[in-house]
């Protein structure tokens, strides 16, 4: 029964994911502009829609919210200890520890273990990720980077939004929601797709420095996760995300942002990749523990 509800997580996720994979060996996509659509379109209409259909409360996710900022600063602070042994500059190895695939990876993941009613808590992680990354990642790569620039993000926009109009009752007529209702069902799929686009071509030249990372990255967060929901009150439902928070690979933004800063691009790609890779075996342990537990 464990097995078959893990299978049931892991394979559709993962199955979107080597189909971007295999058809981007195919035909070589250009997903820039989809990947700008997602961003700028469906990922906002996507929050939108699930705050003000679940009458989100922002109180009601405060603790998961600060579990998973309490994982990334320990992420951070792992990546100065280990960056202190000389293996790694703290500049490669921190964003990738930091910042986890909460997008591509986490929200279907999120949805498919604990169902929809888990949707809006796995949109506060994807938003708290984005809003870390945008904003700690430039300072940590560049020292002139300016960290308001996160907070002019679609999505942030979208969530104040939704927000407001909760808070202020303000109706949404029916049109308009089931609109950006079908808009939002197509961020999930395209971000995992996407994800397998850009998996596909990044280059293994740095694997022995990528695997460190790689391994790196889901074992800090797992056990700061584990640690964090013994000393901060959650229902079961979010205790189970939040492990799965820290379970995480990282991020393929965090590539970009290497290319952009020019830090160690290819052993950050590889530390991606692997890290992409490696989800296939630590997710489905992750999900072992926590299935039996929250699920």
């Amino acid at each position: 029964m464990l097995l078959s509800r893990i299978a049931d997580v892991v394979l559709p996720l993962f199955g979107v994911v080597a189909a971007g994979a295999i058809y981007a060996r195919l035909r070589l996509p250009d997903m820039e502009t989809a990947n700008r659509v997602n961003l700028d379109l469906f990922i906002p209409a996507l929050v939108f829609s699930s705050l003000v259909q679940q009458d989100f409360e922002l109180t009601r996710f405060g603790p998961l919210a600060l579990g998973a900022a309490l994982i990334i600063a320990l992420s951070g602070t792992a990546a100065v200890l280990i960056s202190i042994s000389g293996r790694l500059k703290f500049r490669t190895l921190a964003p990738p520890m930091m910042f986890r695939n909460a997008g591509n990876l986490g929200l279907p993941l999120m949805t498919l273990t604990f169902g929809e009613e888990a949707l809006p808590g796995a949109l506060v992680l994807f938003l708290l990720g984005n809003l870390t990354h945008f904003g700690i990642a430039p300072l940590i790569l560049d020292h002139r980077g300016k960290w308001w620039t996160a907070l002019f993000q679609p999505a942030l926009l979208a969530a104040l939004a939704a927000l407001a109009f909760i808070y202020w009752e303000i109706p949404v007529a029916g049109f308009v929601l089931t609109a950006l209702a079908m808009l939002g069902q197509i961020a999930i799929p395209l971000m995992q797709f996407s994800l397998g686009v850009r998996l596909s071509r990044i280059d293994l030249g740095d694997w022995h420095v990528g695997l460190l990372g790689a391994l790196l990255t889901p074992l800090i967060g797992a056990a700061a996760a584990l640690l964090l929901v013994t000393m901060i009150p959650l229902p079961p439902i979010q205790a189970g995300m939040l492990i799965l928070f820290g379970a995480l690979p990282p991020a393929v933004l965090n590539f970009l942002f290497a290319e952009q800063y020019r830090q160690e691009p290819a052993r950050v790609a590889s530390i991606v990749l692997l890290g992409n890779l490696a989800a296939v075996f630590c997710l489905p342990l992750a999900l072992a523990w926590v299935l039996p537990r929250y699920g």
